[in-house]
């Protein structure tokens, strides 16, 4: 019998949701400290090591931007973050919170439709909160 690791869970739930939209350059799962939970990137090479969308810069810079936009909120009274947008002229970077410890951030090229990627990364966010807290089933 063949052994199944959460990270396998994890990582098919990232590819299904770069699979099923366009525009999507790679998606992460970090960890509030920075590290990278899980990854997956749609084209070979898209997320290497030496690249300004490999997995683990894009964990760090995540995770720095989730800190500050919480503080943000704290400090202005304004609730718990719900999303992140960062967004340039070629692209940009969506972070969701999957539980206390985690989010999933998703890159983005400038063709990908807003809505279809912050709807399918708000499910996908769910599932792996589920996948992480081992409720979920496959």
């Amino acid at each position: 019998m063949a052994q199944v690791y959460k990270t396998d869970f994890l990582e098919e739930a990232l590819k299904e949701l770069c699979s099923k939209l366009e525009g999507v350059q790679g998606a992460v799962i970090v960890s509030i400290e920075g590290f990278v939970v899980a990854s997956y990137a749609p084209h070979e090479g898209d997320m290497d090591e030496e690249g300004p969308t490999s997995s683990p810069q894009v964990a760090a810079m995540a995770a720095t931007l989730i800190a500050l936009g919480e503080r943000t909120l704290s400090r202005l009274a304004q609730g718990e973050m719900i999303r992140l947008l960062i967004e340039g002229n070629d692209g940009g970077m969506l972070v969701v919170p999957a539980n206390r410890r985690s989010s999933v951030a998703v890159m983005v090229g400038r063709e990908a439709k807003m809505g279809l990627v912050l709807y399918g990364l708000q499910q996908t966010a769910k599932k792996i909160s589920e996948i992480l807290e081992g409720s979920a089933t496959k």
